[in-house]
């Protein structure tokens, strides 16, 4: 591959190319998608037998830059009782009064399960920052700590991946397009879409400095380009199937001995 996904090192995201995609063949990758969420499938199922681990898929990217869709995509073929899903919006007044980490930490997914976070703790070093809802030295300060966050749950069983959902600033305008123009998508386009937008630049450097300063051993920052959906899928699957697979995960004992057991 001429372009990494996984952030090991510091990165400029104009050097990423958001419509990368190997030449791959779309047809094609998206039958070899397929049969990775088939497999994502068969070890979620050991992962709620093993019960010691849970994975966390966090998902963070400009509105339009599919989100949504990675999730439906990923996670087709996994049993939905073992998926925890957490949105964050605008803190509620509850969240406001505690420290920026509580409305995540209670959403963090239990042993055996599959969490998603779509956007994630990482807002309050985005649009906090871009917006300016908190000051300077509030919003720096939060890298150490997401850092430590990290550290917490990973140290605690719970692995971390993190893809940033790549898109460039051409094919957002052609998705909001789409979404006016398309009755059925209607409903999808915001005004606040655009305030966003307008913002573009502080956006993508806040973007690459979240991603600096959190990419981690631990917990990774992986860059996605998104331009292209089926390409965008295709590696999320991978990069997940990959991860349980390395989580070493085993079916448990019987908790007594089956062979006494007589069924007529």
């Amino acid at each position: 591959m001429s372009q990494p996904i996984k952030v090991l090192s510091p990165i400029r995201l104009k050097d990423f190319n958001p419509d990368f995609h190997e030449r791959l063949d779309k047809d094609e990758t998206r039958e070899k998608s397929l049969k990775v969420c088939q497999r994502i499938g068969e070890l979620q199922e050991l992962l709620h037998a093993d019960a010691r681990q849970a994975l966390l898929i966090v998902l963070q990217g400009m509105d339009t830059s599919g989100k949504d869709g990675t999730v439906r995509h990923v996670l087709q073929s996994v049993n939905p009782a073992g998926v925890e899903t957490a949105n964050f919006k605008v803190p509620s007044a509850e969240e406001l009064a505690h420290d920026f980490l509580w409305r995540v930490h209670r959403v963090v997914p239990r042993y055996g399960n599959i969490g998603v976070f779509n956007r994630s703790h990482y807002e309050d070093v985005l649009i906090v920052r871009v917006l300016k809802l908190q000051p300077t030295h509030v919003w720096r300060a939060r890298y150490d700590q997401i850092n430590a966050f990290e550290k917490h749950l990973t140290a605690n069983g719970v692995v971390i991946l993190k893809f940033f959902l790549h898109i460039s600033r051409a094919e957002q305008a052609e998705r909001l397009k789409a979404r006016i123009a398309d009755p059925c998508k209607n409903w999808k386009f915001q005004p606040d879409d655009l305030k966003m937008r307008a913002h573009w630049p502080k956006f993508m450097k806040a973007y690459e400095d979240a991603i600096n300063y959190c990419s981690t051993h631990y917990a990774p920052w992986h860059v996605i380009p998104a331009n292209r959906k089926w390409y965008r899928d295709y590696i999320i699957v991978k990069t997940v199937a990959k991860a349980l697979e390395a989580m070493k995960l085993k079916w448990p004992k019987p908790h007594e001995d089956l062979s006494k057991f007589r069924i007529d």
